[in-house]
């Protein structure tokens, strides 16, 4: 182990010798997804690099077939030590030249540590700095970076200027799962409708906006003819999707638990509008060009708004946020459930009466992805 690079040798680095990229990031799908403006800079100033992405293998479809990656390894969901180091072992093989961990949390680090590279770039935290040649900050003196300008300013670590930073973007499903969203689309009869798709839950009591709260945002979407509600989520918001169900109004289509992440894609980009709070498919709705109506809870949109995206975000005011998430102080999330639904109700209405209610099913698709489907 050598110690951190001093200013004079982060200076000297030369990206010209930098022929075999690792790229760390576990866990969950947004913070995957806020490191692909990362992976357009990475292949713009290393187009002959090779480039491995390690993830968690339920969210291994988010970067599989990506232009800009060489190779996508995936990690076991809750790896063992005995497997995890014979993870380690393989990448060691490989002599990578640089490795960015995204993540910097316990397993992140260690796999970084013990990865054999060259050079390795993680964030600034107490107790796993030693860990790191070069340690950035995730904060600035006086304010916040965008989880994307995070990843970025990882980036910029190995001697590479950036003048702009690139929206999000994830690789085209494969043609089944276009398939799959026709033909729901086309078995309910919604091509002349404007669909909203709502995202019932967000993985933890604290950013729950609670199935009341959607219900009564559903009965005010109802009272418009051509606006048809669906409903995503995971197999653990099969109770919230009966609940709200059995009090909506009879026009509402659930897809909550049937929906791979690709497909999930899909439906958004097929819809005029995106409602829910700071999540995985909020920002896989941002990788759209869908408008999105987020509310924001124990969370800040200075960290997690969704990046480059037409949206509007609610939010209340409160001493206690941002905070951890592990226990709220009023014991009630106001931060969160203080959000009416009127006042959902009124930001979704500025983008259904608007130019941005036509339908979407188009984006600015990446020239990578163009010339690889030819």
């Amino acid at each position: 182990m050598r110690p951190p690079l001093s200013q004079k040798e982060k200076q000297k680095i030369d990206p010209s010798d930098i022929n075999k990229i690792l790229l760390i990031r576990l866990r969950r799908i947004g913070d995957i997804i806020m490191t692909t403006p990362a992976l357009s800079i990475l292949r713009k100033n290393f187009p002959r690099a090779f480039i491995s992405y390690v993830v968690e293998e339920p969210y291994q479809e988010l970067v599989e077939d990506h232009p800009h990656l060489d190779e996508v390894l995936a990690l076991p969901e809750n790896q063992n030590t005995r497997g995890l180091l014979r993870f380690i072992r393989s990448i060691r093989k490989q002599g990578f030249d640089a490795v960015l961990d995204f993540h910097s949390g316990p397993r992140a680090s260690w796999i970084t540590f013990f990865s054999g590279a060259k050079l390795k770039v993680g964030y600034r935290i107490k107790h796993r700095n030693f860990i790191y040649h070069i340690s950035v900050p995730r904060n600035r003196k006086n304010g916040f970076y965008h989880s994307v300008e995070n990843h970025i300013n990882l980036v910029k670590a190995l001697g590479v200027q950036v003048s702009a930073i690139p929206p999000l973007f994830l690789p085209r499903p494969k043609r089944e799962d276009v398939q799959k969203i026709k033909n729901f689309i086309t078995e309910n009869r919604l091509h002349d409708t404007k669909i909203v798709v709502i995202h019932i839950s967000a993985g933890n009591e604290f950013r729950n906006w609670g199935a009341d709260k959607i219900i009564g945002l559903i009965k005010r979407l109802s009272l418009h003819p051509e606006v048809k509600v669906v409903l995503v989520g995971t197999d653990e918001d099969r109770d919230a999707e009966a609940l709200i169900i059995k009090e909506s109004p009879a026009s509402l289509y659930s897809l909550v638990g049937r929906l791979k992440l690709k497909e999930l894609r899909e439906l958004i980009l097929s819809s005029s509008l995106f409602v829910g709070p700071d999540s995985g498919p909020m920002h896989i709705a941002a990788s759209t060009s869908t408008p999105i109506v987020a509310y924001f809870g124990p969370t800040l949109p200075a960290n997690f708004a969704p990046w480059k995206a037409k949206a509007t975000l609610i939010e209340k005011c409160f001493d206690c946020r941002p905070c951890k998430q592990r226990q709220c102080i009023y014991k009630d999330f106001r931060c969160l459930r203080s959000i009416n639904p009127e006042e959902v109700y009124t930001a979704c209405l500025r983008f259904l009466k608007g130019k941005e209610s036509q339908k979407q099913g188009h984006d600015e698709d990446d020239p990578e992805v163009k010339k690889k489907q030819e």
